[in-house]
């Protein structure tokens, strides 16, 4: 592995062809207390960041910040998927399937083939099941039917079939197998890529930046006052209108405005395990445990991840954590499809947990839909919450088209309305990954280091045509073309990168959202402290 002290001789490259390296943090804040914007969206989650890339597609002057890193909550701990939503259809929601079936294949066919994936999904029915083979074979044929059979048709499969593709299948009791097709994806990926999409528009962001109070104008919410979490420097934004993005810190920004505001959410936490993989799988499971939910096994980053759990979280949002009762029922549920040796606890390299934001009120949070609460206060700031991955777009442009049509028109006219923005416009870096990787393994220079097939693929599929960039970066420097561990695909180049280009501040912005290390269990004291070093050379 490099050396320290090698990679502290490498400058702050930027090869990004229109601006070089992004701003510094002391830049970015200077423009931000200089500028007046139109919108300023507190809260980097996969929300926030698509309102604000529509919003800055528009015309509209936008500033985005976050009191942590983008996606650093909730939208990076998610079940990594783009699902039309199986099990909305036993509820009759079918238009909400189409509807999300249609979000999910623009995202994964136009938007951002390059950052997500087909995969296909096993629903196994066993004896004494919550479901019949027949009620399931008739569900995924509607559920493909509702895709237009663009992932294939929904069919029953044998027992002996299924367990060729996923060799740690159980098949004690198993009497057939549901077939349907979803799609699969690396959420902070995909969600740092959208940050980018915004910052091309024109958006102004900052990660890290906590709101410690609010700006008012004649008893109008007008901007926020903000402190710098990594050097303490405080500083203020104006803005015509303040969107409060939060997601299951809603609430508490809602009372920054109005302190007797009601709750307008209520939050359910979602656990998940990541564990080493025993054997290759060739399709993912998605296990009924009773009539309303769904435990997964999918094969995701070369990994297995399992979950996830349900159930009511009252807690402070930064506490929220995986505890030992919830790794015993991912594993303890997992075991109704997976054989014993996949789920040993010492292949166990990471676990995480996110919280979903549910519409407040009674109810199982099992049975919630996953609706979007747009609320507004007393002083118009708009607070929105809630909402799923797969419809991200479309929540973006929702939230948009809402403050188009605010009484009085704060934004005023002078942008794109959302109906006359691109339908399908793609993110940064799309490409065909399979063409990507072919070219990152047969274009390399004759002296330059060889790269290997799995950081390749892993280039393609994380970063599309940029994966260019950063091997460009790593041939002029050979270290940098370094692995920055020997069991994990990223090299140090990515680590330059996501310092100079993607707004990494910390270890933990680069080792659990901006590669796969941390997921892996390879975050080791060690590579931290180098990953550190390599930051500090930020200029």
């Amino acid at each position: 592995m490099t050396s320290p002290t090698t990679l502290q001789s490498v400058p702050a490259l930027g090869t990004h062809p229109a601006s070089g390296s992004n701003p510094s943090r002391a830049e970015t804040r200077e423009q931000l207390a200089r500028a007046s914007y139109d919108l300023l969206v507190i809260g980097g989650g996969i929300l926030g960041i698509s309102t604000a890339w529509h919003a800055a597609q528009s015309g509209l002057r936008v500033a985005l910040v976050d009191a942590g890193d983008f996606a650093g909550a909730t939208s990076s701990a998610s079940s990594k998927l783009l699902h039309g939503g199986l099990r909305y259809l036993q509820t009759g929601a079918v238009k909400l399937v189409a509807e999300n079936h249609f979000e999910r294949r623009a995202v994964s066919r136009q938007v951002a083939p390059h950052l997500a994936n087909p995969l296909t999904f096993y629903l196994p029915v066993y004896k004494g099941g919550p479901h019949s083979a027949a009620k399931l074979g008739a569900g995924v044929f509607a559920y493909s039917a509702l895709s237009a059979f663009g992932d294939g048709v929904g069919h029953l499969l044998s027992p002996a079939k299924a367990a060729q593709d996923v060799p740690e299948l159980r098949t004690d009791n198993l009497k057939a197998v549901a077939v349907y097709g979803d799609d699969q994806m690396n959420d902070a990926r995909m969600a740092l890529m959208t940050v980018r999409a915004a910052v091309d528009a024109g958006a102004v962001v900052l990660n890290h930046a906590e709101v410690t109070g609010l700006r008012t104008t004649r008893g109008r919410v007008t901007g926020a006052e903000l402190k710098d979490r990594l050097t303490g420097e405080e500083f203020g934004v104006d803005a015509r209108l303040v969107l409060n993005a939060t997601g299951p810190w809603v609430d508490h920004l809602r009372r920054m405005e109005d302190p007797h505001a009601a709750p307008s959410i209520r939050l359910s936490k979602g656990a998940h395990l990541v564990l080493k993989r025993t054997a290759p799988w060739k399709a993912a499971l998605a296990t009924p445990i009773d009539k309303y939910r769904i435990t997964f096994a999918l094969p995701w980053e070369d990994m297995l991840l399992l979950g996830t759990t349900d159930e009511v979280y009252e807690g402070d949002p930064a506490d929220v954590s995986v505890t030992e009762s919830d790794i015993s029922q991912i594993l303890d549920e997992a075991a109704f499809s997976v054989r014993d040796q996949q789920l040993q606890r010492d292949l166990i390299t990471y676990s995480f947990a996110g919280l979903r934001v549910l519409p407040g009120g009674p109810g199982d949070t099992a049975k919630a839909k996953r609706e979007t609460v747009v609320t507004e206060g007393p002083g118009g700031m708009l607070s929105v919450a809630g909402g799923k991955w797969t419809t991200f777009r479309h929540i973006g442009r929702t939230v948009l088209k809402k403050l188009e049509e605010l009484p009085g028109r704060p934004l005023g006219d002078d942008f794109e309305p959302v109906s006359e923005l691109p339908k399908r416009l793609p993110l940064p870096g799309v490409a065909n990954p399979r063409a990507v990787e072919h070219r990152l393994l047969v274009d390399r220079p004759a002296p330059g280091p060889r790269m290997g097939a799995d950081t390749a693929r892993h280039l393609a599929t994380h970063y599309g045509s940029l994966a260019f960039d950063i091997a460009r970066l790593a041939n002029e420097h050979p270290e940098l073309a370094e692995r920055v561990h020997p069991d994990a695909p990223e090299i140090w180049a990515q680590v330059v990168w996501a310092r100079d280009h993607e707004w990494a501040e910390t270890p933990d912005d680069v080792l659990r959202r901006r590669t796969t290390l941390t997921i892996r269990g390879l975050a080791t004291d060690e590579v931290r402290a180098r990953v550190g070093e390599v930051l500090d050379k930020k200029q």
